[in-house]
């Protein structure tokens, strides 16, 4: 399952630097994630980047884009 931003989000820009993917980027008023390109950080790290970095706990789970792991990890292998 992908990541998203919510509304709770300060644009403190914390978390854009650690995504291996580069999935994250700055939106209208927060940053956002786009879930094309968004692992989870299955095949670079052991547990999202960005929601360790994030300091108002504002990246979730996307309901809208759920995978398995092995649907992220084939995601990480085409987007390297």
């Amino acid at each position: 399952m992908a990541l998203m931003i919510t509304d709770e989000c300060t644009s403190c820009d914390a978390c854009s630097s650690e995504c291996p993917n580069e999935a994250i980027s700055e939106g209208d008023t927060t940053h956002v994630i786009d879930p094309d390109r968004c692992t989870e950080c299955v095949g670079a790290h052991d547990e999202p980047q960005c929601q360790l970095v994030c300091p108002v706990e504002a990246i979730v789970a996307d309901p809208a884009h759920k995978e398995s792991k092995e649907e992220l990890q084939a995601k990480y292998e085409r987007l390297h």
